[in-house]
């Protein structure tokens, strides 16, 4: 069916309690294993439904947030889903309690078991109100990024039509951009201030009203990390400071000499060459007519997933007034259908999404079929690898996007790839002081991200931005607002991405079926799980880092950089 097509439905609060009633009546009366699993299949059937309904809701209110239709519906399900939430947990706490237990184990696998049990640890009815409130408060956020009309000489833009300015070629229009785009953020610095620090202090409530310390325990379990904990990211978070931080330093000199600027702001690192960043040759259109061609190319499944997602409309690409920032990949079970969301705006970064999506696209494609609703999806940490990966299986093909600027592109993706670790663990960091903190100020938080910038990238410069220098930036990550603990998750996916990097690098199809054997295991197994099963490296293993990042060092030298 064709997004167009999809229904909008607003879920039913009683109608849904009536029928998790009597699917817990039914559970309750099996007399024999064959019937307790019919019966949680039409569960999973519900929740697929529910899922489904949720989903088109929040896809239709992220492409137009100003529409008064789905603005409603989104801020109805910001009050009914901690109850659905409730609802859905008690039958799976008969599930887990059922007579006929090792069945249904045997049947939907040992980890689905794991899962209810991280449900019982993250939720409980006494926590609706937190709940509903941490969801309002994120829909604050996302109205305060999207609502932005910002005027930059004599146009108004909204923020991710506004950033591409930010890398022009002009020193002075990347310094007025920078200046418009935080100055917006500047002038809302009190709102932010304090959305961020109600979130912080309802998500510590509802941790104190489950029992834990702090919130940082609670998010852990929310993002279902099964099998590695705040040491272990700790102990990562250092191997990237050691053997990250000073390749990045090196580029970033590198990248200075290349664009003629000794002593570069941090406006200049949005410019990686003098001639100008790599451009895509065409629009939206143009790029997806070029991506239907690179998937056949690529392989025969690639190319049907492709075909699939253009005929049926899942794909919402340009950047436009009143659409919310950012980019995902989301998944509408009733139809199994993916569904990409972006902002394209003309820059480099429009290939990138284009394929990051895909990326996870083509893996929630590969699963849809999975009968259990949360083996589709991996964790997020693992789902990352999927998008992450394709980004570089795209590379043969990105003549078409960039034509002779292909070489710029590659080099400049590759730079990204490895220069991003340090600021997303920064992130990282950030959030653990955050949340085992929760009493601080705005401004002690902005001083904490001030002390930690300095050690995960020093070679940022906020001359000239007074408010930057106060450590502000961190406003702009929606991550931090939205998915707090998420945002390492893309750092660990990053590095296992540059393990398929590396492997391309010698066995191209080799690697290629590996990438798909991932995709295929979806959300079937832990994080760590997956990656020993797929024959990659845990990355938390201390050296692991240096030696994905080593070889990909030599590709960058293997570039003459100063001939882009």
């Amino acid at each position: 069916m064709k997004f167009s097509e999809m229904p909008l439905r607003i879920p039913s609060e009683k109608s849904l309690a009536k029928k998790i009633e009597k699917l817990a009546d039914a559970l309750l009366a099996a007399k024999d294993a064959q019937t307790a699993i019919k019966v949680v299949k039409k569960f999973f059937k519900l929740s697929d439904d529910l899922e489904s309904d949720l989903t088109i809701i929040q896809i239709r209110n992220s492409i137009n947030t100003e529409d008064p239709v789905y603005a409603k519906a989104n801020d109805k399900l910001d009050m009914i889903l901690p109850v659905i939430t409730g609802q859905f947990q008690e039958f799976e706490k008969l599930v887990y309690e059922s007579k006929f237990r090792p069945e249904l184990e045997a049947k939907f696998g040992s980890l689905f078991f794991k899962q209810i049990e991280l449900g019982f640890k993250t939720f409980d009815q006494k926590i609706i109100p937190e709940l509903q409130k941490e969801n309002q408060l994120t829909t604050e956020y996302s109205k305060l990024i999207a609502g932005a009309k910002i005027e930059f000489r004599g146009e108004t833009y909204n923020m991710t039509q506004l950033a591409k300015f930010m890398s022009d070629l002009d020193r002075q229009t990347r310094i007025d951009a920078a200046h418009a785009y935080y100055g917006y953020i500047e002038a809302h610095d009190e709102d932010f201030g304090n959305v961020y620090d109600g979130l912080v202090k309802v998500r510590t409530e509802m941790a104190k009203k489950l029992g834990y310390k702090n919130f940082v325990e609670l998010g852990y379990y929310r993002m279902s990390r099964l099998d590695y904990t705040p040491e272990m990211v700790a102990g990562y978070r250092q191997q990237i400071v050691k053997d990250v931080v000073p390749v990045v330093k090196k580029l970033r000199a590198r990248q200075a000499k290349r664009i003629g600027i000794a002593k570069p702001l941090f406006t200049d690192y949005a410019l990686t060459y003098l001639s100008g960043n790599p451009k895509p040759v065409g629009n939206s259109e143009y790029l997806v007519g070029k991506a239907k061609e690179m998937y056949h190319a690529m392989s025969e499944v690639s190319g049907q997933f492709f075909d699939f997602m253009v005929e049926n409309e899942l794909m919402d690409l340009d950047a436009k007034p009143g659409k919310m920032s950012g980019g995902y990949m989301t998944f509408i079970p009733k139809y199994k259908s993916p569904f990409i969301f972006a902002n394209s705006n003309g820059t480099s970064h429009d290939v990138d999404t284009l394929t990051h999506e895909v990326g996870h696209a083509l893996q929630g494609y590969l699963t849809g079929n999975f009968v259990v609703p949360s083996y589709r999806m991996p964790t997020m940490d693992a789902a990352e690898i999927d998008s992450m990966s394709m980004e570089f299986f795209a590379w043969p093909w990105m003549e078409s996007f960039f034509g002779e600027a292909a070489d710029k592109y590659r080099f400049q993706h590759l730079d990204g790839a490895i220069s991003f670790l340090p600021y997303g663990v920064e992130v990282d960091d950030f959030q653990h002081f955050v949340y085992e903190h929760p009493e601080a100020t705005h401004a002690e938080r902005c001083a904490y991200w001030a002390k930690i910038d300095k050690m995960y990238r020093p070679w940022m410069n906020y001359d000239g931005f007074d408010y930057l220098k106060k450590g502000t930036i961190w406003i702009k990550q929606s991550h931090i607002f939205q998915s707090p603990f998420y945002y390492i998750d893309y750092t660990l996916a990053q590095v296992c991405a540059l393990q398929f990097k590396c492997e391309m690098d010698k066995n191209r199809e080799k690697a290629w079926k590996k990438y798909i054997k991932l995709s295929k295991m979806g959300g079937k197994y832990t994080f760590l799980e997956l990656l020993a099963k797929d024959g990659l490296r845990n990355p938390f293993i201390d050296g692991n880092v240096k030696k994905v990042i080593k070889p990909q060092v030599k590709v960058l030298d293997s570039f003459d950089d100063s001939k882009f």
